[in-house]
């Protein structure tokens, strides 16, 4: 049975807390691969699923957090509207809860922004069973921590994500891709050239040989922007989706690799490390496929003040806190989870 398990998933954490029982949150399981591996009693949301209110002409989503990812694109698809985040479906399945709990976003994250730029409100609860609202359903200011977009990426180790609310944007009316030969060195420049002329790139990919981009908005901006960049125009067929849910070869791994995920400044060239190379977001983010020691990587990466997380293979998945952000991380898991019941040790030992 699906819709709203509210009380039931309460009942199940109130229980946990008294009895200072772990809890291992889940929706489609589509992301367990990601972070450290969770001992503790399954919390599935895979049935607390509906669409509390959507509001097309407002763009605005509120979502119950076990919803499938298509489902959702089903619905927004025939209001003409889209996630502008592109979340990825790793296995084809996946939840929004899931979504925003990893704040992982696709190849549009480029031009439209962040997992956490389109987070409203939401819906949560906490580690004593009691359901707490933050924001809401409009954009606005507000003081102090913004804890809906603070939720974005913790992992579930901060609370149950119940409900979301989403700032939606309308599905371009075309799409086109465009392939140019370039060096990697030349894309950043010319992006940032791209974006100052207000070209309509929403997403671009380097593979060492070649620069892919795709262009979304109406038939005249697009043959404009073809005029503008050249290079020769190429059918995607399901590129982008595969790029997105790490469907093309490239991700296939061989003996021994690992994937990287680096995320580094902008025009800083990725660090000098063996293995294969895809880049994303015009240099901002890199995919590496390599075998070398995870602390070679780590150390090569904050030396150009990037971060490097472990996406794929054995080892901590997540660089090690400064003194600083662990202290926050451990005053906002004592506040929101004080038993430390859920997701303990996902993300961190200690968190």
């Amino acid at each position: 049975m699906s819709g709203d398990q509210t009380a039931a998933l309460t009942e199940q954490v109130r229980q946990a807390a008294a009895n200072k029982q772990p809890l291992a949150i889940s929706g489609q399981g589509s992301k367990a691969f990601l972070g450290r591996q969770v001992s503790g009693e399954p919390l599935s949301l895979a049935a607390h699923t509906g669409i509390v209110n959507y509001e097309p002409t407002e763009l605005v989503l509120t979502v119950r957090a076990g919803t499938p990812l298509a489902e959702i694109e089903r619905i927004l698809t025939e209001a003409r509207q889209l996630l502008p985040f592109e979340p990825p479906r790793f296995d084809g399945a996946g939840t929004i809860g899931g979504a925003v709990a990893a704040g992982l976003a696709g190849p549009r994250r480029f031009a439209a922004g962040a997992v956490r730029d389109f987070m409203l409100g939401t819906r949560l609860l906490n580690g004593q069973g009691e359901v707490l609202r933050f924001g809401g359903e409009v954009m606005k200011n507000v003081a102090g921590y913004d804890v809906s977009r603070l939720l974005t990426g913790s992992f579930g180790t901060l609370g149950v994500l119940l409900d979301v609310s989403l700032k939606v944007l309308p599905a371009p009316e075309e799409e086109r891709t465009l392939q140019l030969a370039l060096a990697a060195d030349d894309v950043a420049a010319l992006l940032d050239r791209w974006t100052a002329a207000a070209l309509p790139v929403t997403a671009a990919v380097h593979d060492g040989d070649s620069l892919r981009l795709r262009l979304s908005g109406s038939s005249r901006a697009l043959d404009a922007a073809t005029a503008m960049i050249g290079g020769q125009q190429v059918e995607a067929g399901s590129f982008w989706q595969d790029l997105r849910d790490h469907a093309l070869p490239f991700f296939r791994l061989e003996a021994g690799e690992r994937l990287w995920r680096i995320g580094l400044p902008p025009h800083t060239p990725p660090p000098n490390l063996p293995g294969r190379w895809l880049s994303e977001w015009g240099g901002r983010l890199h995919w590496l496929c390599s075998s070398a020691p995870i602390a070679e990587v780590r150390t090569a990466t904050a030396a150009l003040q990037g971060q490097a997380v472990l996406f794929r293979g054995d080892g901590d998945p997540f660089p090690p806190l400064d003194p600083v952000s662990r202290q926050l991380q451990r005053r906002l898991k004592a506040a929101l989870d004080p038993n430390g019941i859920f997701n303990p040790g996902r993300m961190y030992p200690e968190l």
